[in-house]
């Protein structure tokens, strides 16, 4: 079985949203390996001394327990296109270490450094092949109901009620107007808005 991880968001020197990744690195670990314990991410990921008041990338690896801890300089991806992807095969539901069918998908689809991909399956809008997303009808902002992977900042954006979950079928990207791309890196930021029908190349 493929090892899984998550991937924190550090700033100032520490961990963010850690109970939200708490809670789905243990649940994928009863799930996928019937363990009975939880870990505690805060106590068990030891911040590095020469990790500064910028934002790092933590990522944590691991199966039944920790495996591995990576720890990288934050810097952000510029996209400037998603691609329209069909996958109805795909399932993301856990975030395992291996993602080779991204990396077909952002192949066989072209893209480049600056592109990424978003995923429909059964016609149905998921998710970009390292975010999930929200779209703003005018009204509020709407996450896919059934998205690849149930993210860590979605969970909290869902939570915060700042998003909320819909059923988001392909015909219907026409009636939105702006989509954020987010993740454990990227946070709900209005200013990061694109305009759907500029932004997604159908």
């Amino acid at each position: 079985m493929s090892l899984l991880f998550e991937t924190i968001k550090v700033f100032n020197r520490k961990l963010l949203n850690i109970p939200y990744h708490n809670e789905r690195m243990n649940r994928s670990r009863r799930k996928l390996f019937s363990c009975s314990n939880d870990l505690d991410l805060a106590g068990l990921v030891e911040i590095p001394i020469d990790i500064t008041n910028d934002i790092y990338k933590c990522k944590v690896i691991y199966s039944d327990d920790i495996q591995e801890i990576e720890w990288t300089r934050y810097t952000p991806r510029k996209i400037e296109h998603l691609k329209l992807a069909y996958c109805n095969e795909i399932d993301y539901s856990y975030k395992y270490l291996e993602r080779s069918i991204f990396e077909k998908l952002l192949r066989e689809n072209g893209c480049n450094e600056n592109e990424d991909i978003l995923i429909i399956k059964n016609g149905r809008v998921t998710d970009t092949s390292y975010s999930n997303i929200a779209l703003f009808d005018g009204k509020e902002w709407s996450t896919p109901k059934h998205p690849l992977l149930k993210g860590t900042q979605r969970a909290k954006l869902i939570d915060e009620k700042k998003i909320i979950e819909q059923d988001i079928w392909l015909e219907e990207l026409k009636h939105y107007q702006e989509i954020i791309l987010i993740n454990a890196m990227l946070e709900f930021d209005q200013r990061e808005a694109k305009l759907v029908n500029e932004f997604i190349k159908t």
